[in-house]
Parts: C-alpha cells; structure tokens; sequence
C-alpha cells in the first residue's frame, strides 16, 4: 500500500501527539473526521501504525541511568543467535536489542537506577546470557535528544 500526503499529515501528527481526538486530527489532516478515522483504520490495518503508548520519564521512573551495551557471541550458527535472542528479550531492563554489522554481534540499550543496579543486571541477566563471548558497556553521560518520531 503507498501512502500519501494526507496518510503523512495524520501519521506525523499521532507520532507527535498520540492522543489526538479524531476531531483534533481530521481538523489537522484537512478531513472530514469519518475520512480521517478510515484512513487510521486503514494505517492501523496495513500495519504503519503499530501501536499507541506512553512515553514514561525514566527519570522520574527512577531509572536515570542509560547503558548501551555491545554484545559479541561465541558463534554466529542460527541456534546460538536464536537462544540469545530468546532470552535477551526476558530481561526486564533492556529496552531495545538489535542485531548489528560490524564489531559486535548485539546492541543493547539498558536502564538501571545507578551504576550498583547496573552492576546487577550484568551479574543478574547480562552475564547469564548464552553464547556471550564479550560483552563491552558505555553508560551515556547526557542524553541530547530524543525522540520516536521516524521522519514521514
């Protein structure tokens, strides 16, 4: 399915502000709101629109601390890939885990509280992994900026 200039409009919004009343909305994307909540349904159906959730603080969720971690397995045969990916999705504290090119096999970005609780994510999950060769940590100083809005 091609999207279009007004399928733009109404996906660069809700990226934007994902509460948006279809009112709000059609009024934004220049529809009649029952054009605009078929054009959602349709984003929604063709699967551009994923899901809709809220963005937490982690400051204030109390998990100020991020950690990216480059992870390099022992192998690279499809079992130990899968077991890996298997159980890396189990840790409650990583965020996003992606299978890189290059000198590491594995991206992490983790949250801990502190440099202590990221100590025990390493003892507690991190280093339990299987096939973990290496595993090599960056805790970010300072975040720049942010965001989830791909450009559309």
């Amino acid at each position: 399915m091609e999207i279009d200039a007004t399928d733009r409009r109404i996906l660069s919004a809700l990226q934007k502000e994902g509460r948006l009343t279809n009112a709000d909305l059609s009024e934004r994307a220049n529809l009649s709101p029952s054009a605009c909540h078929r054009r959602v349904q349709r984003l929604e159906a063709e699967g551009f629109i994923h899901g809709y959730v809220a963005l937490l603080d982690a400051r204030r969720m109390g998990r100020p601390t991020t950690v990216f971690v480059e992870i390099t397995l022992s192998g690279q045969a499809d079992e130990v890939l899968e077991a890996f990916e298997r159980e890396v999705r189990r840790v409650p504290d990583v965020l996003e885990c992606h299978l890189m090119a290059g000198t590491a096999d594995y991206l992490l970005k983790v949250v801990a509280q502190d440099t202590d609780d990221f100590a025990r994510i390493h003892r507690q999950y991190l280093a339990r992994l299987p096939g973990v060769a290496q595993m090599h940590s960056s805790f970010a100083l300072r975040t720049v900026f942010k965001t989830t809005a791909i450009p559309v």
